[in-house]
């Protein structure tokens, strides 16, 4: 089987961003050979053990007879490909920054 040069689709195309804590609810619903895709390129590309370790237990899993669940497409806020802007406006912004005094005459030392 040739090693495939990018995770499936539903990653965004990289597995790098997603935190190993999450990975096994968001490849619950992939069949075998979605998690021997998974499994293959990790084991290619980065090999990191604690990812090859949870996709070999699922993979293990789904071979003793466990069915994939949940969705087959999961979310991946980390790889987002759109930009949505920034939340913050000036109604939403911190308070205006108070400059050092030094150097600036519309603001005289502070006593200490």
């Amino acid at each position: 089987m040739a090693v495939p040069l990018s995770p499936p689709a539903a990653f965004g195309g990289t597995l790098s961003h997603i935190p190993n804590g999450t990975l096994t609810s968001r490849i619950s619903g992939l069949d075998q050979e979605g998690i021997q895709l998974l499994l293959d390129y990790e084991r290619a590309h980065r090999n990191r053990l604690p990812v090859i370790q949870i996709l070999e237990s699922r993979l293990n899993a789904l071979k003793g007879g466990t069915e994939p669940s949940g969705t087959t497409a999961p979310t991946t806020p980390e790889v987002s490909q759109s930009s949505t802007g920034s939340p913050v406006s000036p109604a939403t912004s911190g308070p205006p920054v108070n400059p050092p005094s030094q150097g600036d005459p519309t603001n005289p030392a502070q006593p200490r």
